[in-house]
């Protein structure tokens, strides 16, 4: 049997990207951080002599921010013949305080399909969770529990901006259930697209970083020199499951983006256009001689969506192309507010980070065949919905 080099090399790429997790309304003050005046304030004075700056560093942001991580167990309960439970799968993770209300924050992986969630905290006390809301597509959770405000040590975001290749970074988190361990590293690479299984799509801009991220870290906090949180430990790109230096957190823009909306409604409010898309490649278009050779070609319209509303239209006839099916006839998207637009992953990523009630442009063209005089550049204005879903 013949196999691809290329199909091989994927399939191989997609077992080595392996979450880090071990298997056995006000906005928090995290939240309310300005530009100067939000910055936090860590003591990098060490007591004991002999250190040098950056092991001062180390020191300082590990003993005034490690109090602030916890240790999650979740516990997935099945029933046997006679409906009795029993744990059918445990698993444990990182997470970071985020307020002194007992509102953590964690990988949507470490808590999914859980029927139990335990929370254990610096000082080796414990409390039951509860999930306050879930964020699959950018693999973030918010849980809570009913803890003493003067144990909870929340950890302060970073600023969206400032983050640098080789700036210095510390992850602490619990590797193999090793409670509270601190690697160290820079960051590697900004803005890498990494396929998340969780998600079912790509996480845009993520941090990658070679602080060792082993199973066990998900959830964690990927910290700056100021012990502000910069990231989301996540996922490790690995052969054998351990860490071999390349990993990768969630940014703590997505963070400051995503949580307030989990505190407020329990999930995540994105804008919803309603249609259906096809992705446009040059060949395709050379071969049904569209008038463009890049976009996404419209093949369905939601009746009574936004799109629908601005006028959008759906495709009308069925295509067989091999084994392509396609839908044409409808109007072809080639740009967002003067963006271009060359997949629908693309689209969906425009449209999910804007909000409901927000106005976009679209680049439209109508007329399918490169020598129609009918075929023309349209710019369609559409407001944003809540889907009917949510």
């Amino acid at each position: 049997m013949n196999i691809c080099p290329t199909r091989l090399r994927r399939c191989c790429l997609s077992l080595l990207l392996v979450l880090a997790l071990v298997f056995t309304g006000p906005l928090p003050a995290a939240f309310a951080q300005g530009n100067n005046q939000g910055r936090a304030s860590l003591n990098t004075s060490v007591s004991s002599t002999g250190f040098d700056e950056d092991e001062q560093v180390n020191v300082s942001v590990y003993e005034q921010r490690s109090p602030g991580v916890v240790n999650i167990t979740s516990t997935i309960v099945g029933y046997d013949y006679f409906r009795r439970p029993f744990p059918e799968g445990q698993g444990t993770g990182s997470g970071s305080v985020l307020d002194k209300q007992g509102n953590i924050l964690t990988n949507y992986h470490v808590v999914r399909n859980a029927n139990r969630l335990e929370v254990t905290l610096s000082d080796q006390s414990r409390y039951e969770a509860q999930l306050v809301g879930a964020d699959p597509l950018n693999d973030l959770a918010v849980i809570k529990i009913d803890a003493p405000a003067k144990l909870l040590q929340p950890i302060p975001l970073a600023n969206t901006d400032g983050l640098r290749v080789g700036q210095k970074v510390l992850a602490i988190g619990n590797p193999f259930g090793l409670s509270l361990t601190l690697t160290v590293g820079v960051v590697s690479a900004l803005n890498r697209e990494i396929k998340s299984e969780v998600a079912g799509r790509a996480i845009r801009n993520m941090v990658q970083t070679d602080a060792a991220i082993n199973p066990g870290n998900s959830g964690g906090p990927l910290l700056n020199r100021n012990g502000e949180l910069v990231g989301v430990n996540t996922m490790i790109f690995s052969a054998s499951g351990a860490s071999a230096g390349i990993g990768f957190a969630v940014p703590v823009t997505a963070v400051r983006r995503v949580v307030p909306d989990l505190l407020a409604y329990g999930q995540v409010q994105r804008g919803w256009l309603g249609v259906a898309v096809q992705p446009l490649t040059p060949p395709l278009s050379e071969v049904l001689k569209l008038p463009v050779d890049r976009g996404v070609l419209v093949a369905r319209v939601e009746r009574g969506s936004p799109a629908a509303k601005a006028g959008l239209h759906g495709g009308s006839r069925d295509v067989a192309l091999g084994n392509l099916q396609l839908t044409l006839g409808g109007d072809i998207i080639t740009g967002i507010n003067g963006k271009p637009i060359a997949s629908g992953e693309e689209l969906a990523q425009e449209i999910e980070d804007r909000k409901p009630g927000d106005r976009i442009q679209l680049d439209v063209v109508r007329g399918t065949q490169a020598s129609s005089t009918a075929t023309k550049l349209q710019r369609i204005a559409v407001t944003l919905e809540l889907h009917p879903a949510q």
